[in-house]
């Protein structure tokens, strides 16, 4: 090859600007200030939620999920900048409400489908129309446990199924303290280590007090209830609702927030 011509070429070549790498050309999208939030319904418009109903919204790995008040919902969802568009091809539960919960079930989800941008200021989460008015006004979901109480509303019987509470029974937890768990399990009360850590956390074994107590099934109930406390790995707290899973994502534990301090 003759090489005397290949100076001008080098030259040239060093003027031209540098080509960037391909996997730079990528834009590494900026991750969605709305991901891993939890918000709890204020207002539907002008209008505050019905009494005794909690609507509430989770993002999560690009879909939302919650509950409208009467049914547990979940869709796809696209968070661009202040953009926001909830997939109308959502799916949802199936359960008959009164018809005033039913209707507000049906305008959230219009509001949810219809939003187009959102803005957040402080605490507070608002979805937006096209035009820029407010659908959805927000709550951040509190995280904290400690020092709350929860009634089992229903547990894993340990044979993959979830059941409620013998009637006449109580089956309880409350946080005591970040590293430990106390309550009822419908006849002995019962203290549990645990480790909290985000929507993770891990129960020791509980110990219990010894008390024989009479009604059918009730001791059964009992052990079953220990027996699916420590299995629970993740947790998700919405609304007044709490879920404990296992690691295959099952339910362990679902309970109702017992109103006071």
């Amino acid at each position: 090859m003759n090489t005397q011509h290949l100076g001008p070429l080098v030259a040239l070549l060093a003027l031209l600007p540098a080509v960037p790498h391909a996997a730079a050309l990528a834009a590494t999208p900026s991750p969605s200030p709305l991901e891993g939030t939890a918000w709890v319904l204020e207002r539907l418009g002008q209008r505050q939620p019905q009494n005794g109903t909690t609507v509430t919204l989770r993002f999560e790995a690009g879909r939302v999920a919650g509950s409208d008040g009467c049914n547990r919902f979940g869709a796809p969802v696209t968070v661009r900048g202040k953009g926001l568009q909830v997939s109308a091809q959502g799916l949802s539960t199936k359960m008959a409400c009164p018809p005033a919960v039913m209707r507000q079930a049906e305008a959230f989800q219009t509001a949810l489908t219809s939003s187009r941008g959102f803005r957040l200021d402080g605490e507070r989460l608002r979805l937006l129309s096209a035009d820029g008015r407010p659908l959805l006004v927000l709550v951040a979901q509190t995280q904290r446990l400690v020092g709350s109480t929860w009634r089992v509303a229903g547990f894993n019987n340990g044979r993959q199924a979830l059941v409620s509470p013998i009637l006449g029974t109580t089956l309880s937890l409350r946080v005591v303290k970040a590293d430990q768990l106390a309550g009822s399990a419908g006849c002995n009360r019962f203290t549990a280590p645990v480790r909290l850590e985000g929507t993770r956390l891990r129960i020791g074994t509980p110990v219990a007090t010894k008390k024989r107590c009479a009604g059918a099934g009730v001791m059964e109930q009992e052990q079953q209830f220990l027996v699916a406390l420590p299995t629970a790995a993740s947790l998700r707290l919405e609304g007044e609702t709490l879920e404990l899973r296992r690691a295959d994502g099952a339910i362990a534990l679902s309970l109702r927030r017992v109103p006071g301090p």
